[in-house]
C-alpha cells in the first residue's frame, strides 16, 4: 500500500471505528432504560421517566429509584471493570484465552470474603468489599513475585505461577466451605455473580477502585500496542515494557478485586468481550479498551434482564445467564475466526 493510500484509509478508518463506539453508547443507553424498566414489575416509560425526576412515593418509585437504578448502575461499572480487565490480560500475556482468572486475582479475591464470612461474620455484600480488594491485590503481588523469581516476570512464568496459586486457594476455599455450613450458605448467592440486592454504598465503595483502574488501562493503550510487537522491537521504539506490565497488573488488579467484590466472580465478560471488541477496532489498543469498555457492560446488563424476564416473577442471576450466553458466543467466535496471536 503506497503512503498516499495510506493515508488515505487511516481517516474512513478512525471514522469507521468513532461510530460503531457511538452505536454501542447508544444501545448501552436503551438497555440501562430497560434494566429500568423490566423486571417482574414492569413500568411503562412514561412513569418510568416521571418517576426518575420525581419520587412521588409510589410502589413504581421506589422500584425504580431503590431497587432497579442501584443495580443498574453497578451493573454499568461491573461490566466496565470486567472489560478492560480481560482486555488487559490478554495484552499483556499474549494469550488469547486469558481473563481475570487467569493470574488467580479473582480466586484471591474469593478466598478474602471467604475468611471475612468464616471468621468475622461479615454478611452483607457491601462488607466483601475491602476483604476482595485486599485478596486480588495480595495474589496479583504474590504471583508478580513467583512470576518474576530473582528475573523479571515474563507472561509465561505468570500464568504458570496464577494457575499454582488458583488451585492452592481454590482447595483453601474448599476446605473452609465444607467445614462451615453457615459460611457455605452465605458464599454461594454471592459465588455466583448477581446485581440483585446492590444498592448505592456498593457504588460508592467500589466506584474510586475502578474510575483509577480504568483510567490506568486506557492512558496504557500505546504501551500495549508496543508491547504487542514483542520484547526486542517493543524496547527498540523506546516503550517501557517493565513499567507498563507492572502498571498494567495494578490496573488488572482493581478492576478486577472492585468488581469481584461488588457482584461476585461474572464469567466469560472478561474473556468474551475483548474477541468482539478486537473484531471491530482490529489490534489498535487506543480503540480496543475504549470499545471494550462499553461492549462489556452491554452484555452484563443484557445478561441481568434477560435473567428477570425468563425467571420472572423471580430472577436468574446475571452469572448464570452469562454462562448461557458467553459459552456459545466465545465457541462461535473460535469456530467462525481463527483465533491469533496478541
Amino acid at each position: 500500500m503506497s503512503p498516499e493510500s495510506d493515508t488515505a484509509v487511516r481517516p474512513r478508518l478512525s471514522g469507521f471505528r468513532a461510530t460503531g463506539l457511538i452505536v454501542a453508547l447508544l444501545v448501552l443507553a436503551a438497555l440501562c432504560v430497560a434494566s429500568l424498566a423490566v423486571g417482574a414489575r414492569h413500568i411503562d416509560l412514561d412513569t418510568l421517566w416521571r418517576v426518575v425526576w420525581v419520587d412521588d412515593g409510589s410502589e413504581e418509585a421506589y422500584i425504580v429509584r431503590d431497587l432497579r437504578f442501584p443495580r443498574t448502575v453497578v451493573g454499568l461499572i461491573v461490566g466496565l471493570a470486567l472489560g478492560l480487565a480481560g482486555a488487559l490480560m490478554q495484552s499483556l500475556t499474549r494469550n488469547p484465552l486469558a481473563d481475570p482468572g487467569l493470574l488467580g486475582i479473582e480466586i484471591g479475591a474469593s478466598t478474602a470474603v471467604v475468611v471475612a464470612i468464616s471468621i468475622l461474620g461479615i454478611t452483607a455484600p457491601a462488607g466483601y468489599i475491602w476483604f476482595a480488594l485486599l485478596g486480588a491485590a495480595v495474589t496479583a503481588v504474590v504471583v508478580y513475585l513467583l512470576g518474576a523469581s530473582g528475573r523479571q516476570a515474563t507472561p509465561d512464568r505468570m500464568v504458570l505461577a496464577g494457575a499454582a496459586i488458583t488451585a492452592a486457594l481454590t482447595a483453601v476455599v474448599g476446605i473452609i466451605l465444607l467445614l462451615d455450613a453457615q459460611t457455605f450458605d452465605r458464599y454461594r448467592y454471592w459465588v455466583i455473580g448477581s446485581l440483585s440486592g446492590r444498592g448505592m454504598d456498593v457504588f460508592f465503595q467500589v466506584g474510586p477502585f475502578i474510575a483509577t483502574g480504568a483510567v490506568l488501562a486506557l492512558l496504557l493503550g500505546r504501551s500495549l500496542n508496543a508491547l504487542a510487537l514483542g520484547e526486542e522491537t517493543g524496547r527498540a521504539v523506546g516503550a517501557r515494557l517493565g513499567q507498563t506490565r507492572v502498571l498494567g497488573a495494578i490496573a488488572v488488579t482493581l478492576l478486577c478485586g472492585a468488581a469481584t467484590a461488588a457482584a461476585g466472580p461474572i464469567a466469560f465478560v472478561g474473556l468474551t468481550i475483548p474477541h468482539i471488541a478486537r473484531a471491530i477496532t482490529g489490534p489498535d489498543h487506543r480503540w480496543l479498551l475504549p470499545y471494550s469498555a462499553v461492549l462489556a457492560p452491554i452484555l452484563v446488563l443484557a445478561a441481568d434482564v434477560v435473567g428477570r424476564v425468563v425467571g420472572s416473577p423471580g430472577e436468574l442471576q446475571a452469572g448464570i445467564v452469562m454462562a448461557f450466553i458467553g459459552a456459545p458466543v466465545f465457541i462461535a467466535l473460535a469456530r467462525r475466526r481463527r483465533i491469533g496471536q496478541l
